[in-house]
Order: C-alpha cells, then structure tokens, then sequence
C-alpha cells in the first residue's frame, strides 16, 4: 500500500513545480486518481503530459504498488482557464 502523500511525492520528484492532488479512490492504497498541474507540460500533447507522470511513478506502477491511476494533466494557463484552484 502506498499513500496518496507518496504518490505526491514521487510525482514531485520528476516535476518539481507541479500542483498535484491525489486520491485514493477505493481505500486500498493501490487505485488512484490524480490531478497535476505543471510548467512542464507546455507544447507537450496530451500523451506526453501524461508520459512524463508516469515516468514519475515507474517504478511503483511496475510493482504494482499502484494498480490503476485515473490522470488529468493541465498547464497552469489551462489550469486557470478552468477556473479551478489547486
């Protein structure tokens, strides 16, 4: 099992700039749903926003530490054209 705190900051490693909020969806430590906001991610498609996440997690995907991990990437601009608030 693995924390959503972990998964924060394990994403913050590769992404250090990045707004991360983690959820643990089932209470089991291993299904996850993230949102991440990141400089980073500028002129990068959709895919690659989402490669560079799970570059950041690699390792505890490989080991099934997380299971599944539903993902929304946004840059701060997009972030901010939602209106949302990390």
């Amino acid at each position: 099992m693995i924390s959503p705190d972990r998964v924060e900051a394990m994403i913050k490693v590769e992404l250090p700039d990045a707004q991360v909020q983690v959820q643990d969806l089932t209470g089991g430590g291993d299904h996850y749903q993230a949102i991440v906001v990141s400089s980073q991610f500028e002129g990068k498609t959709l895919v690659q926003q989402h490669q560079l996440v799970y570059g950041a997690l690699r390792q505890a995907m490989a080991t099934e530490a997380i299971h599944a991990l539903a993902l929304k990437t946004y840059t701060p601009q997009a972030w901010e054209a939602a209106g949302q608030v990390v």
